[in-house]
């Protein structure tokens, strides 16, 4: 099964009708020119990595990486639903820690679903664990979502630094909705499965190609290195390797051309809001100090707007009164972790329903928020309390 990480095309519809609206507000002056350079200055390092590590992933999956991985996790569970189950979770942290919300949400999730139903198992956990997490998990470092790129661009942090930062909060967005799938799916969870073989990799040599082409890209997201660097040089690698062993896999829609046209056009809308004063109307609802009342307003107030409007224009909205780490960290936190409830919320929602009615799996909108109205406030609140607390201690 092919699948991709920008496959709506209404994305790319409404990326192209923001970027003319802000070529216009641009060109009539009510963008001013001295923003728009700034803002471009700052995000083309951040939307090249987007492009670069989106073809990592997409190429990863065409060589097979991530079906090899979940496979050998089905026949290292010992018979039991709940062992698979905490493999794949493990599998879906490090996904989105280290690739990106999208990779775990979008790509990763329809090779767990197959993987559930090839054991003969539920797979509607395995498939809340991925959208879950890739929203929850993706905390910790900058690589993991689009909004943490931009933050730590803001604060001028190196990876390290970052990961200290958000660590607290990471923790329990992990912790969070595990506790709640092995609630709502204890029963699910708790039967058993005959072990199966492992299926042989069509393509032995591009699998392990890519997986060590990965393997090593990870470690140099975090070496300090700027992140579009090593992000890039693994997308040439791949593209090279792919062209070899399967040529047709190479095509011009590996470029996630829609989400780029998406993030220009949101960043000169909401650019040109700041210039009119946006910050100053929502400062008096989000607060201005590090306190734990006006971290949780901070994080309430994007984990709302994010499921209003989606969460990039959510940060962008209130990133200028994120004006310190402390308040920063709450910041993601809402926007990330608290872009759960509405399809909306965040554009992997979205794709990652998509996936699932494609392959069969029911899961009604109703049921899905119904679940994650719980979820996503009482991983913000805990979360916030985890940063303040660390802070504080």
């Amino acid at each position: 099964m092919r699948e991709r990480l920008h496959g709506a095309p209404w994305i790319g519809i409404v990326g192209a009708v923001l970027v003319v609206v802000g070529a216009g507000l641009l060109a009539t002056g009510v963008l001013p020119s001295d923003a728009a350079i700034e803002i471009g200055e700052r995000t083309w390092p951040v939307l090249l990595f987007v492009v670069a590590a989106t073809i990592v992933a997409e190429l990863a999956a065409v060589a097979g990486v991530f079906h090899a991985i979940a496979e050998r996790l089905g026949t290292i569970g010992a018979g039991r639903a709940w062992v698979v189950w905490l493999l794949v979770v493990a599998l879906a942290t490090v996904a989105t820690i280290m690739l990106s919300l999208d990779t775990t949400a979008v790509l990763l999730t329809p090779v767990v679903v197959l993987l559930a139903r090839h054991l003969r198992l539920d797979p509607l956990p395995f498939a809340l664990t991925t959208v879950w997490l890739a929203n929850t998990g993706s905390l910790l470092l900058p690589v993991s979502n689009l909004t943490n790129l931009l933050a730590e661009h803001r604060l001028d942090l190196g990876p390290g630094a970052f990961a200290a930062l958000m660590a607290p909060a990471a923790i329990v967005g992990i912790a969070v909705p595990v506790v709640a799938v092995a609630l709502v799916h204890r029963r699910s969870l708790a039967v058993r499965f005959e072990r199966q073989t492992v299926e042989a990799e069509p393509d032995r040599v591009l699998t392990i190609g890519a997986g060590v082409v990965v393997a090593l890209l990870v470690p140099a997201l975090v070496s300090g290195i700027e992140v579009w660097i090593p992000a890039s040089v693994a997308a040439a690698l791949l593209l090279v390797l792919v062209a070899v062993r399967r040529r047709s896999a190479v095509r011009w829609s590996l470029v996630p051309w829609q989400i780029v046209l998406l993030a220009v056009g949101l960043f000169l809308v909401v650019e040109t809001l700041h210039a009119r004063g946006l910050a100053a109307a929502l400062a008096p609802v989000v607060g201005t100090g590090d306190g734990l009342g006006d971290l949780l307003r901070l994080a309430g107030s994007g984990a709302l707007l994010a499921n209003g409007v989606d969460n990039l224009p959510a940060y962008l909205a209130l990133e200028p009164l994120a004006t310190d780490p402390q308040r920063m960290a709450a910041l993601l936190v809402g926007v990330n972790a608290g872009a759960l409830v509405t399809p909306w919320a965040s554009l992997a929602i979205l794709l990652w329903h998509d996936r699932l009615a494609a392959m069969g799996v029911t899961l009604a909108w109703g049921r899905y928020m119904l679940l994650s109205v719980v979820v996503a406030p009482v991983t913000v609140v805990l979360a916030v309390l985890a940063l303040w607390f660390a802070h504080v201690a």
